[in-house]
């Protein structure tokens, strides 16, 4: 038996604010609007009454699906550790990591602190993390030269 064939597709995040959600992804890291669904009927993985908005968001080769839920409201917590089980962040290379996060908390985002790694010379990875509106964490990257 040959080994399937797989495409990337995208990936699913769960929000609670459209408007904040697009405003952060758009607004503040540049994706594109793409389609949009408004679903209403039972789906895989739910039970009752089922209405959520799927709107899709594309960042170069990214494609995001934004699932903003009326019914069943959203559950449980973004992870908070590189370390937690799951996805933990999605990460964008930016020449200035300063700049870049001040740029995401005047789109709705919010700075996690401790997170920081200030690199001592120019031939080191430069770290920091943002939460967007809902949580889910952001990484910045600023790349030593001839890395990219």
């Amino acid at each position: 038996m040959s080994a399937p064939v797989f495409s990337v597709s995208h990936t699913g995040l769960c929000v609670t604010d459209l408007d904040k959600a697009l405003r952060f992804y758009v607004d503040g890291l540049g994706f594109e609007v793409g389609p949009k669904y408004d679903i209403d009927r039972p789906i895989s993985e739910t039970s009752g009454d089922v209405h959520l908005i799927s709107q899709f968001i594309k960042r170069d080769a990214l494609l995001v699906e934004l699932l903003y839920w009326f019914s069943p409201q959203p559950i449980g917590e973004p992870s908070a550790r590189r370390y937690q089980l799951g996805l933990t962040h999605l990460s964008f290379v930016v020449d200035d990591i300063a700049a870049a996060g001040a740029w995401l908390e005047q789109h709705g985002g919010t700075i996690v602190p401790g997170t920081h790694s200030h690199s001592l010379t120019p031939n080191e990875v430069e770290i920091l993390f943002v939460a967007d509106p809902d949580g889910t964490r952001i990484e910045l990257m600023r790349l030593p030269n001839g890395m990219r």
